[in-house]
């Protein structure tokens, strides 16, 4: 075992601790990064205060992670000593299941591993990229193209491979009317992925006081969910609903903006469920479906079109010793658009 740095939660009210965390010795298959950035993600604090699920304690979050590979095992192949790479929220799979092998490795049928919160393949439980360093099985292990900066990158990992997985799922592209509700971390990711693809980008949004941004992130148009009117002008309108928000919401509501044969997907995941009238659903043939992130080789494909298109998230880099302040910001929605945390701070 080696040791590393990390920021350490003891329970599901505590503050972030300084401690020192083991990570397993480098198998043949295993690089060693050295964590530069890690993003903060809405699902780190869902996770570690126990809101989805039993937590076990002391708990490392942490899913949107950039660095460079400091050692590599015996038959590593794909990466070299002085990458840059990153690692996002699953770090093993099967490897043998059908989805595996189409790489959505996200659908394991055995389920995924975790980069926290999990029990890897040696009987370990996983501590995620709040931390100086980590091991990982190098077929999970992306690079990072040399034009998008290291922090930049982090929350690719998750804020953008979990919206550019959708939207290219359900085929955004010219001459489709795309809806995305919220503009946070995965919001404003949603947006530049759908303008970028060349739809029509539509944000929803409790107000109007990020109408601002929107535009200038590539939405054509920008509504208020608080007016009433909105749902009655934009009913039957977008072939596409992007739902990014973490909290309970009137999906019956957003449903009625579909048009025929319209989907809303769900990438926001709150703890609470979502109640749907059937009625939403049938009238016009209309799809209310969930999406997680993408596989490994999805995931390098939206790091290259984010490299294509010159596309960052916008960020605000922290020291480690903000982290609570961050999350009671992120938890306030008082961020433009994602919390990165410089870890040679730790």
């Amino acid at each position: 075992m080696s040791t590393a740095q990390a920021k350490v939660v003891y329970g599901a009210d505590q503050s972030f601790q300084s401690a020192e965390i083991q990570r397993r010795e480098l198998q043949p298959h295993d690089v060693l990064i050295e964590i530069k950035y890690a993003g903060i993600c809405h699902s780190d604090i869902h996770s570690a205060r126990g809101e989805w699920g039993p937590v076990q304690y002391p708990f490392v979050p942490g899913h949107e992670i950039a660095g460079i590979i400091a050692a590599v095992g015996s038959a590593v192949t794909k990466h070299n000593i002085g990458d840059r790479v990153g690692v996002g929220c699953m770090v093993d799979s099967c490897g043998k299941c059908v989805h595996c092998h189409d790489g959505e490795e996200q659908y394991c049928l055995e389920g995924m591993t975790g980069t926290y919160g999990s029990v890897d393949r040696y009987g370990q439980y996983t501590q995620g990229g709040y931390s100086s360093h980590i091991v990982v099985t190098e077929e999970f292990v992306v690079k990072i193209p040399d034009n998008i900066a290291l922090d930049a990158a982090a929350p690719l990992l998750c804020a953008g491979i979990t919206t550019y997985s959708p939207l290219r799922h359900w085929g955004a592209a010219p001459g489709k009317k795309i809806a995305v509700v919220g503009l946070g971390g995965l919001g404003h990711m949603a947006v530049k992925f759908a303008h970028a693809m060349g739809s029509e980008v539509t944000v929803l949004s409790q107000s109007l006081k990020k109408k601002e941004d929107g535009l200038k992130l590539g939405a054509s148009a920008y509504y208020a969910t608080s007016d009433p009117e909105t749902f009655k002008q934009l009913a039957g309108t977008f072939d596409l609903i992007i739902n990014t928000v973490s909290a309970q919401i009137d999906m019956n509501a957003y449903l009625s903006l579909l048009a025929v044969d319209g989907t809303l997907v769900n990438v926001g995941a709150p703890a609470e469920p979502l109640p749907v009238q059937v009625f939403s659903l049938i009238g016009k043939r209309r799809s209310f479906a969930g999406s997680s992130i993408g596989g490994i080789r999805e995931t390098q494909e939206m790091l290259d079109f984010c490299a294509e298109h010159n596309i960052t998230p916008e960020i605000e880099v922290i020291s480690a010793d903000r982290i609570d302040e961050a999350w009671e910001r992120v938890m306030k929605s008082d961020v433009k658009y994602r919390f990165v945390i410089d870890i040679a701070t730790l």
